[in-house]
């Protein structure tokens, strides 16, 4: 830190620095973690091999913090979450290297670290540093966690990394086995899985492009138009991204708009769409005709929208401004979608700092505004018209008690029970689609389809 008591980012150089630089950031503010990651990237000069071990290395230290800290602090004199900012991180930057990736040695790993540190911190720190990483690596293979018969909460929550209010959550709903299941899929490294846009290209046509660059893929499991590519790839600096071939989307989210399913020349609502992912599948099952009405409340998202859609070849869809709960139509819509915002739970493989960043009270609030824009949602539809209320999460407060709570409150609505369209390893038994990742091998998700009969 400088004279004026801001960081001289000068130091923080190379893939180490940077993510050190990065996880600073992500302890003292709320900000995401994809989009620091997308900002250091942007305005390095990196090449592509060091992009990907700077993405695996700070998405890999936010995955395993619980085990990493765990670790630190029982081998840290003194309070570890009290220790300097730099020190903290250099030593879960290492640990994770030590811990997780094969191909870097473990001494140079504890080298690089200690190095760091007394470039920004002093010698002291960088003795500290040593220490305890050098003493990590020689009992390693003894490192223990809370004894799982007596606190299975305590092993889960140390073990496979996860906050213990969502252990406890999950232990107490699903039970020891299930949950053991969930919390290792949520430590999976993420797949990358596209969606084709049938407005610029098909199948085929597609799966010959990917040949065509060697690049390795597999059917989507439930939906016909998904790839899902076998590594991790810069795939958005394709040309064919650019051209609207394609969409960056987990398969989940296509079960909401397949259940919609809109027709050409209707009307219909998008009520929480930004940036879009949903919108651009309505709008291609609507062979771009009729009207694609999107709401966001902010502008900013609202412009990233837009863009996604037009890259996409989008006609037929209009932008609103608004507050979605102070939205008002007179002609009403044959189609909703209410894509609700909820604590994202089901896609902790892809962001990790979403489990660290929330608890029950941010469930609690969410529980408020998902079940307005249902009620909401619904007053906009036309008799005869359908509505689907869908989340990425996991959590049954904020998925089929909702809808349940809606219907019990609502005269004039009913649950379209869902049958043999789709895949009964989908179906909750309220007929409703949820997924699970360890379950499906996709995020987790949630969708209901509502009519309203009069």
């Amino acid at each position: 830190m400088d004279s004026t008591g801001y960081y001289n980012l000068n130091l923080y150089e190379g893939v180490r620095g940077l993510a050190i630089k990065i996880l600073n950031r992500v302890d003292r503010t709320d900000a995401y973690l994809d989009k620091l990651l997308e900002i250091e990237i942007k305005n390095s000069e990196l090449s592509s091999v060091d992009k990907a071990l700077l993405f695996e290395i700070v998405h890999g230290v936010i995955r395993w913090l619980g085990r990493i800290d765990w670790i630190l602090t029982d081998f840290y004199k003194g309070n570890f979450s009290k220790c300097i900012p730099n020190v903290k991180n250099a030593m879960r930057v290492a640990l994770y290297q030590i811990l997780f990736l094969d191909k870097i040695p473990e001494y140079a790993a504890v080298n690089e670290a200690v190095e760091f540190v007394k470039k920004l911190q002093g010698q002291k720190s960088a003795d500290l540093t040593n220490g305890v990483l050098r003493n990590i690596i020689r009992t390693k293979d003894a490192i223990r966690y809370p004894d799982p018969e007596e606190d299975i909460a305590g092993y889960y929550s140390a073990y496979y990394s996860h906050p213990s209010w969502l252990v406890k959550r999950w232990l107490n709903r699903y039970g020891n086995e299930f949950t053991e299941r969930l919390l290792i899929a949520n430590n999976e490294k993420p797949t990358l899985t596209l969606r084709i846009n049938n407005l610029v290209s098909n199948k085929e046509e597609f799966k010959e492009l990917l040949d065509s660059v060697k690049l390795k893929f597999e059917e989507g499991k439930y939906i016909p138009d998904f790839i899902r590519l076998n590594t991790l790839t810069n795939i958005a600096d394709w040309e064919y991204f650019s051209k609207g071939y394609f969409s960056i989307q987990d398969e989940s989210t296509g079960f909401p708009c397949t259940l919609l399913a809109p027709e050409p020349n209707q009307r219909v609502l998008d009520l929480c769409a930004a940036p879009g992912g949903k919108s651009g599948i309505l709008a291609e099952m609507m062979q771009n005709s009729g009207e694609l009405v999107t709401i966001d409340k902010f502008e900013s998202r609202l412009s990233i929208l837009r863009r996604n859609l037009e890259r996409l070849h989008v006609k037929n869809f209009k932008t609103i401004n608004a507050d979605a709960l102070e939205f008002n139509d007179d002609e009403g819509f044959d189609r909703v979608l209410i894509d609700a915002p909820c604590s994202g739970l089901g896609t902790v493989t892809k962001k990790p700092d979403i489990k660290w960043n929330k608890d029950t009270g941010d469930i609690r609030k969410l529980n408020e505004i998902q079940f307005a824009l249902l009620k909401k949602g619904a007053s906009l539809l036309k008799p005869g018209g359908y509505l689907v209320y869908s989340t990425c999460t996991v959590e049954p407060d904020e998925n089929f008690e909702i809808v349940n709570k809606f219907l019990y409150s609502s005269v004039g609505y009913e649950l379209v029970k869902l049958d043999d369209h789709f895949d009964k390893n989908l179906l909750d038994t309220n007929g409703c689609i949820q997924t699970f990742p360890h379950i499906h091998g996709i995020d987790g998700s949630f969708a209901a389809k509502i009519k309203r009969i009069n």
